[in-house]
């Protein structure tokens, strides 16, 4: 578990670095399979949409990331800003399960 004794900056690098992180492995797995893959299960807005809010987001990870670095832990994010990138990563492991179901039938 976390130690509560950290002084906020540690437990920002030490709990938001991470989540960064997996924020972005998952934008970017979602971007090349939404770049790559035909989803017959989606209309053609619907993907771009999605691509488009991924791409957004990725920059959104990028912005805060950077400036997690120059301020030194300084900085962070909202939480509800968070639960917006959670919401979106849940909808592209749903696409993702949904390209999956849809190429073994």
């Amino acid at each position: 578990m976390f130690n509560s004794n950290l002084p906020e900056p540690d437990l920002l690098k030490t709990v938001l670095e991470p989540l960064l992180d997996d924020f972005q492995y998952w934008f970017s797995r979602s971007r090349n399979l939404l770049e790559s893959e035909s989803l017959p299960f989606l209309t053609p807005e619907e993907h771009a949409d999605l691509l488009d809010r991924v791409i957004q987001t990725q920059q959104e990870v990028s912005t805060v990331q950077t400036l997690l670095k120059i301020t030194d832990g300084q900085a962070g994010v909202d939480t509800s800003v968070l639960v917006t990138w959670h919401h979106l990563v849940s909808e592209c492991w749903q696409v993702s399960m949904k390209l999956r179901s849809y190429k073994s039938s």
